[in-house]
This record gives structure tokens, C-alpha cells and sequence, in this order.
């Protein structure tokens, strides 16, 4: 039996209880096995703030068969869940209103599909008063289904665990701490020592220490002050087990919610709140959204902000030109009058307060809101003067003759203020345009096309001026959007001009010298001018064929016109002619003079090439021709092509052939020609009216031929096309070549000579120094003899005689080879000695070793063969070689004469 200490008995809950420190009802009650739920409406009370996850009560279920599986479900998923034990759970965080909150709790068999329902009715408990109340109302359970035990047949009761309603406990308690908050007990410690303790986030879990409990009293107590805006809900699990550790009681869930206080002021998101709003809005025009959080709960009046607007400057047109919304923070105009060009920002002090706006209980705090107007284009350019002058010189283009102002009451750089020029008339050929200074805002009147003083002397403009964007609506042009330009035109000295310009001239070429071929005459502009007239004289004149008269422009001749000149361009002769005036500054222009040339038959045809190669031999190998006329058709081809009558040995050794209009063959009329060189004078004839011809020379090659008719003798070379004065010159720079190589190579040769002699001492043996053999170059070879053709040993002093030369005492002799004292090279120097051998009768036979010099006798080393030998030094002593060491006793005992 669970009891309240010292207050009032409760309803036995099989064993495990909780016990309130205000009165708790249940109800447990017996009856038959029936599945489904025990009643069509349920009433449950709950606190008025509902949090999400919080458990809210728990749906009594009675199933008849412990194998089904029964599954829960709720009319409102969105706002409550039923899990599989039969808690209800809240799924979001929500206040309950004060009229009762219904939803339905369905059970479904998921095998027969066979399913319950049930009614739920929620109502709110009345507001927590403060410490003074102890009552706390808890939530009515709802019993679980009968479950049967699973290793006894018969049916026994099973205890069902109480889900306990949420503890709401303020926030920010003075205490005195620790603070008792519940009692936990078990109706099984009258039989048994039970010891009490509680796990969680909040008591053995980080933070830990903040709940603690007396685990023989089972006493709940809370250890410090909770703040509800660090940690909201402490969700803990009661134990009840013996003194061996056993567990005596299921465990069950306690959640302890920590009651909101309102001790967070609002704070904004930003200090300074800038916006914008249009010129000239309308009532209503959204400007901004100001934003204030507070760390309070925002489901409760703690939390629950309003908004206000504190002042307003400048507080022109009117102190109340914005407003806002208390809840949403939204600006916007209520008054209208907003006028950029008057005020450019308004500034207010927005108010944010808690509980609800309650100025007495409620906490506060400020932003500023700061909104600047923006410009609209309801002011249009005005110029500053109705008429602007200006003057242009004639024939000048970008250059700016005239500059107009205007005033914008828009603000500056934005396209309500930048002004648009436009000419609305007085420019029918579009010789002027309007630009705009980026800066100024000035209108900018540049000339484009050039103007003639003589056509026309001044222009009067009619422009208008307007933005990038339109007006706002109702607001017109002015007249002082329009304005007139006057503009002078400047008579300046101008260029004379030749007409035409180029001219042409057709001519017969051939005209003689000093005949007159054109008047070329210029023209001045300058109407007005007070001038003398023009003067004329020649710029350019490739052939120097003209000169021109600089008075009248009269043009003759100073050379004969010849169509076939290298000046002559496609028939066409170019000369430029200046024409200057007086005036100031002197001006003066050109122009140009085209000569067509037209052709006479003033050129004989030639023949091409001029030098041809044939066998001497008749064989078809024809030699083809072409003629060659610097004329033009009608006086240039068909050509006719003859040899002459004289010499006679022409017709009677040659034939020519015309195969076309322009070409012809010539070949050997006899069947054999000596080889040789040619002179066929060819007669070439043209169809020029009259006819015009020539005799031009073909030198012919006549040389001999192999079988495919080319030539095979010297000739071949001169017919290739080299002349002989060509040949000559080529093999006379070979000639020239050779000798320069040869003079270059005997001086190098005699150099070196000089700079590698063999200087030997005669003091030492020529085998003892070292030389370099590697050098090509004449060397004195006689150093190479044997030491005694170099020095008799006679004349060497006693005792300064080397070992390795040639004894004093008889040895057997050599013939003696004669060495020349300068030979040429090296070969000679070895056949001299191979013919020495041969001639002695004394040389031993070819397979047997040769001595081809003698190199001394005798060393200080001795013999290695004789190192056994007992002639070889015996009757010295070498026993100061025993000092040496050991490595030297054996040579000491070996010729030191030892036993050993």
C-alpha cells in the first residue's frame, strides 16, 4: 500500500508508487476479459504548456490475448503520438486553449485488422500560482491491457507500470536548497531493505549533481537553481533495488519541467535597422521588417513580444508618418508626403516588450530604424537659359561648339538626374549631335559632318533635354525643358580642288617631246576671300615625261610616252600636279593625272630563249621557239618565223617550223652536223599594221648524244647555259682558291715546324725525358739514334755514368744504321732501318727477335730471374737489412749467404 506522508492514503499500484507532495488519483479496478478500451471518452488534465515529446497520459487497453499485437494511432499525428505502450506523447511544443482539446486514440489488430477507438478530451489545469500552492493536479492513467504471465497457465494479474505526470518546477528558485520535490517509495520496503536512486542527464549524467535523492527516504530533491532558457525539461528514471543489488521494482520514467520566468529582456537582431521607401508612397507602402528575440518561452507570456514606434525625427510633414505592426514588426507609411528633396531620412526608435506589451511587468528593449527615401524622377531637367551660342570654323568635325546647362532637383548620378539630349530641329542633314558629360550633366554640341561657310552660315537649333527614366506619373515636361542653339559658322582659307579629280587622258604613246597633252586646272572654294590666283607645279612624276604651265595648268611633254616603260602600270602612266593659293595660311591640294597609253607597233618581235642545244645527228629533237613582242594585241602575234636566204649554209643546214601563233620548231635539215656552236639568225615577223620584224641570233650547241638526246661531250657544259667568259671566270676562282690554300698551308707548316723541335740535353738519355708524340708536324729524327751517336761515353767522367747505358768494356757489336739527319717522315725513317737489317749478314732470321735499337745495359734492379743466383751480389753484406723488420730478414738471409 503507497502512502503519503502525513497527508492522505492513496490507491495501491501493485508495489511501485510515486509519491506527490499534493494529492494523487488513480483508479484500478477489476473487470472481466474483455478486448478493446474500457471506455468511449477519456478526460484527462494536463498543464497548460504543452512541450514536444512531453508524455501526457497513458490509454488503458484490454487485450484478452497476450500473443496479439495491438498497434496505436492518433486522429492528430501532427500534434500527438501513441507509442506502443500506450503513453501519449506530445509531438510539438503548443498552449492549451481553454476549452477542452478532443482527438481520437484508434487500437488495430494487425492481424484481423480488427480495430478500437477511444475518445480523448484534454483539458488545461489552472495556471501555476507560485510556491505559496503545493497542489499539484497529476494526470489521470489509463491502464494498460491485461498481459498473462508466461510461465503459469493460470491467468494472473500483471503489474502495470504508471506513467507519471510531468513535475513543473520555476525556474530561477531562491530555495533554501536542497528542495524537497517528491518522495519515491516502493509498497515492497516493508518486507524488504530497499535503497532508492535516480539516473539521468541532471543527476549521474553531465550536469550532474543537480537532482539527488535519499536513498533510504526515496526523497527527490533539486541542489541549485534551474534556468529554463539553458536546459527546458530533465528527463530521469527512478531505481528501487535491495540491499544486494537486485532490482525489486521496474524502473519509471520521471520528467521534470522547468516553469518558464520572465527574466530575459528582448533583444533585437540588429541595433540599426536600415530601410527604404519611395518618394512620394502611397498610405500602407511596406518600408521594413524589424525582428526582437527573447530567450523567455515564446509559447508563454514571457516570451511573447509587441512592438511600438517611440518617436520619429524629423517629424516632418507629420510626427506620424510610419507605423508598425505590435506583433509582426512590420513598417509602413501611414501618412503621405514623402519628398526626397525635403527629407532624406527619418529615423525611429522602435520599442520591443515582453508579456504581451504589458508596460508594468513586462521587460523592454530599443533598436533604431533608420529609412532613407529614394529618389523618384518627379523633378525634369530645366535648362538655365532659354538660348546658347556657339561658333564652329568651316570643315571642322569633333569639335564641341557649344555647352548646355541644366538644373535637376533629382538626386545627382541616378537616372532620374542624368539628363538626355535630343535635337528636335534645325538639323535636317545631321551634322550635329548632343553628348553628355557623365560628370556635369551638361549637354555637350559636337559638329560630326563637316560645313561649308559657302552653304551655310549659321544653324539655330531646337533640342530638348530629358532623363534615362520617365517622369513619375503626373508630372509633365515644363517649357523650360526646351531650349534654342545659335551657332556661327567661321569662314576659314580652304584647299583649291582639281576637277575632275583624277582625270584621265587617253594618248597614242610615242608623242615627242614638248607637244601638248592636257589642261589640268584647280578651283578655290574661297568665294569670299580677297585672293590672287592659283599656282601650279608638279609632285610627282615617275618618268619625268611632264612638266605643267604654273600659271594656266597647261601640261606638255618633256620625254617620248612609251607604253612599254617599267612606270607604265596595266596601259595606265600616273603623275600628281599641286595646285596653291595666297591666302593665310596658304592652302594648297592635288591632284592626279591619268595617262591611258594606247599601243603602236613601235617594238620588233624577238626570238626566246636565245641559246638552244640539238645532236648532230637528225633525230626529232627539234628545238622549240617563242617569239617575244612587247606590243599588245593587234600589233603583236601571229608571228611569222623564215630563216634567211644569205648565208646560204642556213637554209641549207637548218629548217624552222611555225606550230602555233606565238611559237615555231627548228631542226637539223641535213642528217649529220659537226659539233659545235651556232649563230641561226631567225626572221620574226608581226601582225602590226604595218608589220614590224627583226632578225634575232639563236646560238644553237651542237654536241654529241647517247641514246636518249642528251649530250655527253663538254659541250653539254657551255649548252646549260654558261657562256664561255662565264666558264673562264669560274675555273679562274678555283685557280685563285688553290693557291691561297696552299700558301696557308706551307706557312702553318713551316710554323709548326719552328715550334715543336726536339731539343734533347745531351747530358741524358733520350729515353729518360718525356715527349710528346701525339703532334703531327717534321721532327728532327736523328735524336732518335743511339746513345753513342749522341755522345761517346769517353767524354763522361768516372762515376757519374748510369748503369743502363752501354758498358765501357767490349760487348758484342751491331751494325751501326745510318739515321738521315732530317728524314721526311716516319716511314722513311723505319725503311732505312728495315733495309740495314736486310744488308747484314750478322741479322738473325726473320721469325726471331729483332733488335732495331739499342737501349743500354744493366740496371740497379738486376735480373728477376737471378734472384736465386748466387753471382749476383754474394759477397756483399745485407745484413743491415735485418733493421728493416721482418718483412725484410728473408731477402737478408737470402743474399746475406745464410744457411737458411
Amino acid at each position: 500500500v503507497c502512502t503519503v506522508k502525513g497527508i492522505l492514503p492513496m490507491y495501491v499500484l501493485h508495489k511501485f508508487c510515486l509519491v506527490f507532495q499534493a494529492p494523487i488519483k488513480a483508479t484500478c479496478e477489476d473487470m472481466s476479459c474483455k478486448t478493446g478500451f474500457p471506455e468511449d471518452v477519456h478526460s484527462a488534465v494536463v498543464s497548460r504548456s504543452v512541450h514536444g515529446g512531453q508524455p501526457l497520459l497513458n490509454v488503458r487497453f484490454r487485450s484478452c490475448d497476450v500473443n496479439k499485437k495491438i498497434h496505436f494511432g492518433s486522429s492528430e499525428p501532427e500534434a500527438f503520438r501513441v507509442g506502443e505502450d500506450g503513453v501519449v506523447y506530445a509531438e510539438r511544443s503548443f498552449q492549451l486553449s481553454a476549452e477542452p482539446t478532443e482527438f481520437v486514440v484508434s487500437a488495430q489488430d494487425k492481424e484481423t485488422q480488427q480495430e478500437w477507438q477511444m475518445r480523448v478530451k484534454l483539458t488545461p489545469e489552472p495556471a501555476f500560482t507560485g510556491a505559496s500552492e503545493k497542489d499539484q493536479r497529476k494526470i489521470e492513467e489509463i491502464i494498460f491491457p491485461w498481459q498473462q504471465y508466461k510461465h503459469s497457465s493460470p491467468l494472473k494479474r500483471q503489474k502495470r507500470d504508471w506513467v507519471i505526470p510531468p513535475i513543473n518546477l520555476p525556474e530561477n528558485s531562491k530555495g533554501p536548497f536542497p528542495q524537497e520535490l517528491v518522495r519515491i517509495r516502493s509498497d515492497r520496503d516493508k518486507s524488504l531493505s530497499l535503497r532508492y536512486s535516480v539516473t539521468g542527464p541532471g543527476a549521474d549524467q553531465p550536469p550532474t549533481g543537480i537532482f539527488i535523492i535519499n536513498p533510504i527516504s526515496g526523497q527527490l530533491s533539486v541542489t541549485k537553481p534551474l534556468d529554463r532558457e539553458q536546459i527546458a525539461s530533465f528527463h530521469l528514471r527512478a531505481h528501487a533495488v535491495d540491499v544486494n543489488g537486485n532490482q525489486v521494482e521496474n524502473p519509471i520514467d520521471i520528467v521534470i519541467n522547468v516553469i518558464d520566468m520572465n527574466d530575459n529582456r528582448p533583444e533585437f537582431l540588429h541595433q540599426v535597422w536600415n530601410g527604404t521607401v519611395p518618394e512620394g508612397s502611397k498610405p500602407g507602402t511596406y518600408v521594413m521588417t524589424v525582428t526582437a528575440i527573447d530567450a523567455d518561452d515564446p509559447n508563454a507570456q514571457n516570451g511573447m513580444l509587441r512592438y511600438r514606434i517611440l518617436s520619429q525625427a524629423p517629424s516632418s510633414p507629420s510626427p506620424n508618418m510610419f507605423t508598425i505592426n505590435n506583433e509582426t514588426g512590420d513598417i509602413i507609411t501611414v501618412a503621405a508626403g514623402l519628398d526626397r528633396e525635403k527629407v532624406q531620412q527619418y529615423t525611429l526608435i522602435i520599442q520591443a516588450t515582453d508579456m504581451e506589451g504589458n508596460p508594468t511587468y513586462g521587460l523592454s528593449n530599443t533598436a533604431t530604424a533608420v529609412i532613407a527615401v529614394t529618389d523618384v524622377n518627379d523633378n525634369p531637367p530645366e535648362f538655365t537659359a532659354m538660348t546658347f551660342y556657339g561658333e564652329v570654323p568651316e570643315n571642322r568635325v569633333d569639335v564641341i561648339v557649344a555647352n548646355l546647362t541644366v538644373t535637376d532637383k533629382d538626386q545627382p548620378h541616378t537616372p532620374a538626374w542624368n539628363a538626355m539630349y535630343r535635337m528636335t530641329g534645325g538639323d535636317p542633314t545631321g551634322r550635329f549631335t548632343i553628348l553628355t558629360d557623365p560628370n556635369s550633366n551638361d549637354g555637350l554640341v559636337t559638329v560630326v559632318k563637316p560645313i561649308d561657310f559657302e552653304t551655310n552660315r549659321m544653324f539655330v537649333l531646337t533640342v530638348a533635354a530629358e532623363n534615362q527614366v520617365p517622369l513619375a506619373k503626373g508630372i509633365q515636361h515644363p517649357p523650360q525643358s526646351t531650349a534654342t542653339v545659335s551657332i556661327t559658322v567661321i569662314d576659314v582659307n580652304e584647299s583649291p580642288y582639281f576637277v575632275p579629280n583624277p582625270k584621265l587622258v587617253r594618248q597614242e604613246e610615242g608623242l615627242l617631246a614638248g607637244s601638248m597633252l592636257t589642261t589640268f586646272t584647280a578651283q578655290d572654294p574661297d568665294r569670299y576671300m580677297q585672293q590672287t590666283s592659283l599656282r601650279y607645279s608638279k609632285l610627282s612624276d615617275p618618268a619625268n615625261w611632264l612638266k605643267i604651265d604654273p600659271v594656266n595648268g597647261q601640261i606638255t611633254t618633256t620625254a617620248v610616252l612609251d607604253r612599254e616603260s617599267i612606270y607604265v602600270q596595266n596601259n595606265m602612266y600616273n603623275a600628281t600636279f599641286l595646285a596653291s593659293d595666297n591666302g593665310i595660311p596658304p592652302m594648297s591640294g592635288t591632284g592626279t593625272l591619268q595617262i591611258y597609253l594606247l599601243d603602236i607597233n613601235d617594238n620588233a618581235p624577238q626570238v626566246h630563249p636565245k641559246e638552244a642545244t640539238t645532236c648532230e645527228t637528225l633525230q626529232p629533237n627539234a628545238i622549240n621557239i617563242t617569239a617575244v613582242d612587247p606590243d599588245i594585241d593587234p600589233n603583236a602575234g601571229p608571228f611569222a618565223f623564215e630563216l634567211p636566204d644569205t648565208p646560204a649554209s642556213i637554209k641549207r643546214n637548218w629548217t624552222i617550223v611555225r606550230i602555233s601563233g606565238d611559237h615555231a620548231q627548228l631542226s637539223l635539215r641535213i642528217r649529220f652536223l659537226e659539233a659545235g656552236i651556232y649563230d641561226v639568225p631567225i626572221v620574226i615577223t608581226d601582225s602590226g599594221n604595218p608589220h614590224a620584224s627583226s632578225t634575232s641570233l639563236l646560238k644553237v650547241k651542237v654536241c654529241q648524244c647517247d641514246l636518249n638526246g642528251d649530250c655527253t661531250d663538254v659541250d653539254r657544259i657551255v649548252g646549260a647555259g654558261l657562256g664561255t667568259g662565264a666558264i673562264i671566270a669560274i675555273l679562274l676562282c678555283i685557280i685563285i682558291l688553290l693557291i691561297l690554300m696552299f700558301v696557308v698551308w706551307m706557312k702553318r707548316r713551316d710554323k709548326e715546324r719552328q715550334a715543336k723541335q726536339l731539343l734533347i740535353d745531351p747530358e741524358d738519355d733520350v729515353r729518360d725525358n718525356i715527349l710528346k708524340y701525339d703532334e703531327e708536324g717534321d721532327y728532327d729524327l736523328s735524336q732518335l739514334q743511339q746513345p753513342d751517336t749522341v755522345e761517346p761515353d769517353a767524354i763522361k767522367p768516372v762515376g757519374i755514368r748510369r748503369l743502363d747505358e752501354r758498358p765501357i768494356h767490349a760487348e758484342p757489336q751491331y751494325p751501326v744504321r745510318s739515321a738521315a739527319p732530317h728524314p721526311g717522315d716516319i716511314g722513311d725513317f723505319i725503311n732505312e732501318g728495315l733495309k740495314a737489317a736486310d744488308n747484314d749478314p750478322t741479322a738473325p732470321p726473320y721469325d726471331s727477335l729483332l733488335v732495331f735499337d739499342y737501349e743500354g745495359s744493366g740496371s740497379t734492379a738486376g735480373s728477376l730471374s737471378s734472384l736465386n743466383s748466387s753471382s749476383s751480389g754474394g759477397e756483399q753484406d745485407y745484413d743491415y737489412l735485418n733493421d728493416w723488420g721482418p718483412r725484410f730478414k728473408k731477402l737478408a738471409d737470402m743474399y746475406g749467404g745464410g744457411d737458411d
